[in-house]
């Protein structure tokens, strides 16, 4: 637990003072930037994230406020938002990433061997394999806007 902790620290020190970007509201951009579109339903994004879905909301607010994301209403179903990554905010997840990548470098693969690493990619693979990926609509919301659910198409 203590290396996880120091590890996560050091990132986040970097990305706050390089960039007054914390780690959460960094990985909610690389989320978004990696999205077709770079566009998701809060749904889909709170699940991706592990966050909760009203942590979720008061980050992408806080975002919204920066100008680096904006969120629309899902036409088909009033319940419905998307978050979408705007130009200012993937420019600011550009600049942020080469200082991000050099820290995680730093704190974590300048530690370890190459075999580690490997060790360490499989190990990482077993447990996102583990993470439940059949995402189901949430209180009857649809994933998708103007189509079927995933749920539905199965």
């Amino acid at each position: 637990m203590t290396g996880v902790q120091t590890l996560l620290s050091a990132v986040e020190g970097q990305l706050q003072r390089d960039s007054a970007i914390p780690l959460g509201y960094y990985e909610i951009l690389v989320r978004l930037s990696e999205a077709d579109g770079r566009s998701l339903r809060m749904s889909q994004l709170a699940e991706a994230s592990t966050s909760s879905k009203s942590r979720l909301s008061h980050a992408v607010a806080r975002l919204e406020e920066r100008g680096w994301v904006e969120r629309t209403d899902c036409e088909t179903d009033r319940r419905g938002q998307f978050a979408r990554l705007t130009d200012a905010g993937f420019a600011a997840l550009a600049a942020a990433a080469p200082g991000h990548a050099e820290q995680v470098k730093r704190s974590l693969f300048d530690l370890i061997t190459p075999e580690q690493a490997a060790q360490l990619d499989t190990i990482m693979a077993a447990i996102a394999a583990g993470r439940p990926h059949d995402i189901e609509a949430v209180d009857g919301c649809p994933l998708v806007c103007g189509g079927e659910s995933e749920a539905d198409e199965r």
